[in-house]
């Protein structure tokens, strides 16, 4: 064999060929303890030497965002080019001080943008020894078998197209369907549900339950739970409109658990999220998007308050915004990041709002509208401005001078935004009120001023409608509102509507209504009707029912006015707390909770027209809140037509109710005629075993069993009872 190894003959092998896998196990260096603090960042800058120690004050300030970097903890490598010049590679080593920072700093710098020709990617350093292992064999995962789930809005293709509340009574809560008048269906019932309170998502979907460590979300038709989110404390949730995003607030800042504990692995939170209190959820997916620190306080003294919601989100779910001092912060979503990086400042900002819904030239150029304010400062006036989103322009503003407060408040379609201004006299000795309502729908927006003379208590757009009511006051009690023995403010009712006239289109008053104690204003979602309530008070519950569209004789006397407000119901509900109406705005609950006094607890079901249906006195009855509905798919010429037939199919809704009376009337004869039936079986019964004991005695069929003479049988009491009938004082004279 030498011979022929000798002779050129020997087998040629190829290093690749042979498999050095088992040696390489054998030999294999391990990682030392301490390289899961490393992290590898690629993509970073390629510099020459003398702008290396720029380059790495950068890297550093970048990556102490998520952690503390040890002291001389970045490392670059560097090398000479072609060219002999000394430059870095392009990736380096930062080294954190716990594992849990290293982790963070991945999740925060991993595909973070430096500029447009730099991203940089972070892999945890130990990950490289496992993916550099990843077999080459391509393995098909196994299939997953197709699970079909329940239908989320299975509600809505009821029968009968019944409505849903949610009632929350004791530690009992229950789902039930509205009946009318008569005893509701109950769909689900369940003992200690939730801990709290209960809440619906915006259309319908979910419901929510609040529990110590965190929220859970049912659905269904069998009310299964559809997601869970884990936030330790948590008091207040708020949905996003179309139901895409979560955002939760706990009074208790994060708190992560001690490495090594077998509950840490569980939590959905990381370094970076220690010590915050408000997190953003991806609903669909229950992934922790965004986590925020609550906002600083102006004072240590008192008791905490915060605004809710913290965040405002727009009407497509793009943008969610919050104010800061000085500024408005807008995020994008998904990505949880600053709109261009920057908040907007706005200096001196007290309040802003998003318009709940884009008029079809904003959807074509995809901007989105934001109104908000700024006070008096100085010789500077107070400012209302209205900004389109993403571009940030400002494109309408009005100045506006001796101004105590103002409050935003935005038609549902977007096309007006009210702004109630309360003003005060040069002396500032008393306060009235204006409106600056803003026509966005308009070329140039134009700005009308309403003027009103008292002091408005409360402000209400008609929804989908361009109409409006105010409850306003001139009580010289207002200065003592909400102190103690206060008695109800007289107030005025008044409303509103765009109407034409000869001379120009404006918002004029069509109706007023004066001496009233009411404060509270609640439109039907569908419009036209509303109800006006005295709310917060100790001795008036006082509920007025009114149509802005009456039939009857029209009272209203403004030229060429097509509103006729009238009031078709008045009624009073004491202690009431709460009023609710449904979805279709159809029938309204007015309810007393428990958890503002204990006197009278239930609810009422009314009509829209104030005519009661159902009252149901409940102890410890806390709660009742109607399931939203979802925005109906039909176009708007469907809808027309649908108007247009509505007597056609009125008939047909009148005789369904119609059967449902009969059947409901049937079934009452059913269960009467069953408990008769009941009753003369087990009379024939006793009446057989009466039988059967007198023929065992000897007894005739008509005997009657006598008493015995020994003071054992039946005796006769006689009771004198006095009743005074009639009582007169006469008083003479002395």
């Amino acid at each position: 064999m030498a011979s022929e190894m000798s002779n050129g003959t020997q087998d040629r092998y190829d290093d690749e060929e042979i498999d050095f896998s088992d040696l390489e196990e054998k030999f294999q260096v391990p990682f030392e303890e301490g390289f899961d603090t490393l992290v590898l960042v690629d993509g970073a800058p390629v510099v020459p030497d003398e702008k290396r120690e720029v380059l790495l004050k950068v890297m550093k300030k970048l990556f102490s965002s998520a952690g503390k970097v040890k002291d001389d903890g970045i490392f670059m490598p560097m090398e000479e080019n072609s060219k002999g010049k000394l430059m870095s590679k392009g990736f380096m080593f930062v080294e954190y001080e716990t594992p849990e920072q290293a982790d963070a700093a991945v999740k925060a710098l991993n595909g973070r943008r430096m500029d447009k020709q730099h991203t940089l990617s972070a892999n945890r350093f130990t990950d490289v020894e496992k993916y550099a292992n990843v077999s080459e064999e391509y393995v098909e995962p196994e299939e997953e078998p197709f699970v079909e789930q329940e239908h989320l809005r299975s509600w809505l293709a009821d029968a009968q197209a019944r409505d849903q509340w949610v009632m929350y009574r004791g530690d009992e809560v229950s789902v039930n369907w509205n009946r009318k008048g008569e005893q509701p269906d109950v769909d689900v019932q369940r003992m200690n549900w939730t801990e709290t309170y209960v809440q619906w998502s915006p259309q319908g979907t979910y419901l929510t339950s609040f529990h110590r460590q965190g929220i859970q979300l049912w659905g269904g038709p069998s009310w299964k739970r559809m997601m869970r989110f884990a936030h330790p404390g948590v008091n207040l949730i708020d949905f996003s409109p179309n139901e895409q995003y979560l955002v939760t607030w706990s009074n208790e800042p994060i708190t992560l658990l001690p490495i090594g504990h077998p509950g840490r692995a569980a939590m959905p939170f990381g370094p970076e999220d220690e010590g915050k209190q408000v997190i953003v959820w991806d609903l669909k997916t229950g992934a922790l998007l965004r986590s925020f620190a609550a906002p600083a306080q102006e004072s240590d003294a008192g008791p905490k308050k915060i605004t809710w919601p913290m965040f405002k989100w727009s009407s497509s779910e793009k943008y969610f915004a919050r104010l800061s001092p000085g500024q408005i912060s807008i995020y994008e979503a998904p990505g949880m990041g600053l709109l261009d990086k920057k908040s907007v400042k706005v200096d001196g900002i007290v309040d802003f709002d998003w318009a709940p819904a884009m008029s079809e030239a904003n959807q074509k150029n995809d901007e989105e509208y934001l109104g908000y304010w700024t006070p008096e400062v100085g010789n500077q006036p107070a400012r209302v401005a209205l900004m389109s989103v993403p571009s940030k322009q400002t494109i309408r503003t009005k100045n506006l001078f001796n101004v105590s407060d103002c409050k935003i408040h935005w038609q549902s379609n977007g096309d007006y935004m009210c702004v109630k201004v309360d003003r005060h006299t040069k002396t500032k000795k008393s306060t009235f009120s204006n409106l600056e309502i803003f026509r966005v729908k308009e070329k140039n927006i134009p700005v009308e001023e309403v003027e009103v003379k008292d002091t408005i208590l409360n402000f209400a757009w008609e929804p989908k409608g361009s109409r409006f009511a105010i409850i306003s006051t001139s009580d010289p009690n207002l200065v003592n509102l909400g102190q103690p023995g206060t008695p109800p403010l007289r107030t005025t009712l008044s409303f509103y509507a765009f109407e034409k006239t000869k001379a120009k289109e404006q918002f004029r008053c069509v109706k007023t209504a004066d001496k009233k104690t009411l404060n509270a204003i609640f439109w039907s979602p569908k419009g036209r009707f509303l109800i006006a309530a005295t709310m917060g008070q100790s001795s008036t519950f006082d509920l007025e029912f009114w149509d802005m569209d009456f039939e009857g004789e029209n009272t209203n006397k403004e030229e060429g006015s097509t509103s006729n407000p009238t009031v078709i119901g008045n009624i009073e509900h004491y202690g009431v707390t709460d009023i609710e109406w449904d979805p279709t705005g159809r029938y309204v609950t007015t309810s007393a909770s428990a958890w503002r006094h204990t006197i009278e607890n239930g609810y009422k079901l009314w009509d829209f027209k104030g005519t009661l249906l159902r009252e149901e006195p409940l102890d410890r009855f806390k709660q009742l809140l109607w399931r939203p509905r979802p925005a109906t798919l039909l176009s708007k010429e469907q809808q027309k037509k649908i108007r247009k037939n509505l007597r056609e199919y009125s008939r047909i809704f009148d005789e369904e109710d119609l059967q449902e009376q009969t059947l409901a009337n049937k079934e009452l004869v059913a269960q009467r005629r069953r408990l008769v039936e009941e009753w003369t079986a087990w009379r024939e019964k006793v009446v057989e075993q009466l039988h059967r004991e007198r023929t065992e005695r000897g007894l005739p069929e008509d005997d009657i069993v006598e008493g015995k003479e020994d003071g054992t049988g039946d005796q006769v009491v006689e009771v004198e009872i006095e009743e005074v009938v009639e009582e007169t004082v006469e008083v003479l004279d002395s």
